[in-house]
């Protein structure tokens, strides 16, 4: 692996506290799987690989971004108002897809996982563009990160419910 990964993704309980079970562990697989397999390089700072801590402030993802010895790299909030419906929209599709899972046929579980993927790969490319400028992230790592912010909103919606 080369220096332009993450090694380690931290969340701020106080400002994302994971509602319950099910939330935290849908957190840690998001990580674990970003983790596993990822592209992630900040622009104009080659001092990789990196940590980076999650936490929101006023409705704004914080990505604040250092190195593995804990040396601040860069910090940015990314809004998450662009996110509300793509997230709305998978949240809610993916509901469809558990219930055809349940009670429909091949055929119609096929095409829900179609426009699921669809979606989720409509959240991963704003992930990218969001993120022009401060980070370049490869197709995959957007997409793995779409999925941790979903994780995180999720708990976000449970906490508030």
């Amino acid at each position: 692996m080369g220096e332009h990964r993450l090694v380690s993704v931290e969340i701020d309980d106080e400002t994302l506290a994971a509602s319950g079970p099910d939330a935290e562990h849908e957190r840690r697989v998001a990580i674990f799987d970003l983790i596993e397999e990822n592209s992630f390089e900040v622009l104009e700072k080659d001092v990789g690989p990196y940590v980076l801590h999650l936490s929101m402030q006023e409705r704004k993802l914080v990505f604040d971004i250092r190195t593995e010895a804990g040396e601040a790299v860069h910090i940015f909030l990314l809004s998450m108002s662009p996110f509300r419906g793509v997230i709305r929209d998978y949240f809610m599709i993916c509901e469809s897809y558990y219930e055809a899972i349940r009670n429909s046929t091949p055929h119609q579980i096929e095409a829900i996982d179609m426009a699921r993927r669809g979606i989720h790969n409509e959240g991963s490319e704003l992930v990218a563009e969001r993120l022009e400028g401060k980070v370049t992230v490869d197709f995959d790592t957007s997409r793995r990160l779409f999925t941790l912010i979903c994780a995180l909103h999720a708990g976000q919606v449970r906490a508030a419910r």
